[in-house]
């Protein structure tokens, strides 16, 4: 009756016809997860199911259908550690928004993700706690860096997930797993509770294995608290539900923009292309008005992105001093120590090289040079996203050159690392939704995934074509061999 790969839509048919009760879906994914986990590595704490039921309504869009959090969202009483040893012992003090509408909504947070430490990286790799892997092939990475949360949905311990994102975080993980993960408009989901990385750039966003289950947790989670917290976030109505609508048909006389200098950037591989092309072809049957254009300001979005969100980190984690919690050194005998060798000790060793790099695109002599110049070429992406998507509806680009490396692969090569979000992080800069889908397999048998953005606050028409895409495909279907886990 249950299966690693039941949906939430099939589950809530399940529950709804009793057929197997909150308690059996709790207990298969626990079974599932001990099972599965000490291979794949993406748990890193379950929760007191005891305060969670406590807590969550009994009705609502995801009425007991368990998920897993990004261990970088605080959930009250559990650990947050955002897989960083400054931060191994601590345990939230409060729900954040995202986890209260879960509640609200009748969700039951499971437990919680590994990450690439305070979700910095784009492997999962640099985590102090463990190693997550590809389910599809454990020599390989999942992505990053709500890699955790990705491999969980992936390998089926649970059927959503919630991820974040500064500069492809969510989507770039979902491509190498073959799920479908969603960047929503900047502002869309609170970020009260999510720990701070590039606070103009983090989204909350949602990991699931089909379009319409990513649709529904997402509604879950969207919108304001009250009273405010989060003032960037957007009062939405009650009823508020992307799965309305999602008929399998696009809208008439969609007009799709190819992104022609990411499709055919230098790097990417034939087989990824040819994923790209048959995708395509796909949506010109659904009745899609096909366009190639160029986005200009693409190629200075890496380096954009690189300054802007390390100079945001060095700011946000300056609260992570060995004073007011988290790691102290038990070496530190003065004030002076205690801020140095705590953070010497605590914080891995890419999370110290951006916080150096913040610093330096931030001190004074380099502000002009470095941190204004970006803030200018943000702008001036923004103004070419408001003028493209005048003349289109959607744009299509690819998520990654490649199909998911083998583990260790870029440990000597950090720039490579951080060019993974090359296709991605212009998405963050300009604020705009994103939605990553599968669309196939790679030659060496990995499954990889294609982006499709919209203007801003257009969920509901993002949603709308990657479900016709999906309806028309298998790729949702397919899933990894267990057994060779």
């Amino acid at each position: 009756m249950l299966s690693p790969w039941t949906t939430i839509r099939e589950l809530r048919a399940l529950l709804d016809r009793k057929e197997v009760s909150q308690e059996e879906v709790i207990q298969f994914c626990y079974d599932h997860i001990a099972r599965y986990d000490g291979a794949v590595g993406a748990i890193i704490d379950l929760f007191d199911m005891k305060q969670v039921t406590a807590k969550k309504a009994t009705t609502g869009l995801i009425a007991d259908i368990p998920g897993i959090i990004k261990n970088n969202i605080s959930v009250q009483g559990e650990r947050m550690t955002c897989a960083s040893r400054i931060l191994e012992n601590y345990h939230a003090t409060y729900d954040a928004t995202v986890i209260q509408k879960i509640y609200a909504q009748g969700g039951i947070p499971l437990g919680s993700s590994n990450l690439d430490e305070f979700a910095m990286g784009s492997s999962c790799e640099y985590s102090a706690l463990k190693l997550t892997k590809n389910p599809w092939d454990l020599t390989r990475v999942p992505g990053g860096s709500s890699g955790g949360s990705i491999a969980a949905v992936a390998a089926g311990m649970a059927p959503w997930s919630l991820g974040s994102e500064t500069g492809g975080s969510i989507r770039l993980p979902a491509a190498w797993c073959g799920i479908v993960g969603s960047k929503p408009t900047y502002g869309l989901v609170s970020r009260f509770g999510l720990t701070a990385y590039g606070s103009s750039l983090d989204q909350v966003g949602v990991a699931a294995r089909t379009v319409y289950d990513n649709a529904l947790v997402l509604s879950a989670i969207a919108g304001r608290e009250n009273p405010v917290r989060d003032a960037t976030a957007r009062e939405l109505s009650a009823s508020y539900n992307l799965t309305d609508g999602l008929t399998g048909a696009i809208q008439k006389g969609l007009r799709i923009g190819v992104v022609d200098n990411a499709v055919n950037a230098v790097g990417m591989s034939d087989d990824v292309k040819a994923l790209l092309a048959q995708a395509l072809k796909v949506y010109e049957d659904l009745g899609a008005q096909i366009s190639w254009i160029k986005l200009s300001t693409m190629e200075l979005s890496a380096a954009t992105y690189f300054i802007i969100s390390r100079a945001e980190a060095t700011s946000n984690l300056a609260r992570f001093d060995g004073i007011r919690y988290g790691y102290r050194s038990p070496q530190a005998s003065d004030l002076n120590s205690t801020y140095t060798l705590s953070r010497t000790e605590g914080f891995g060793d890419d999370v110290k090289r951006r916080i150096m790099i913040g610093n330096y695109v931030l001190s004074h002599g380099h502000a002009d040079a470095f941190y204004r110049r970006a803030c200018a070429a943000r702008a001036q992406m923004r103004a070419e996203a408001e003028k493209i998507f005048a003349e289109v509806d959607l744009l299509f680009m690819p998520v990654a050159a490649q199909s998911a490396f083998i583990l260790g692969a870029c440990a000597d090569n950090p720039l490579q690392m951080d060019l993974c979000d090359y296709f991605t992080s212009w998405v963050n800069l300009v604020g705009n939704p994103a939605i990553a889908v599968p669309c196939g397999f790679t030659a060496n048998g990995m499954p990889m995934g294609f982006q499709i953005l919209a203007p801003h606050w257009q969920e509901r028409l993002l949603f709308q074509s990657a479900y016709a895409y999906e309806q028309a495909t298998p790729w949702h279907t397919k899933h990894p061999d267990l057994n060779r886990l």
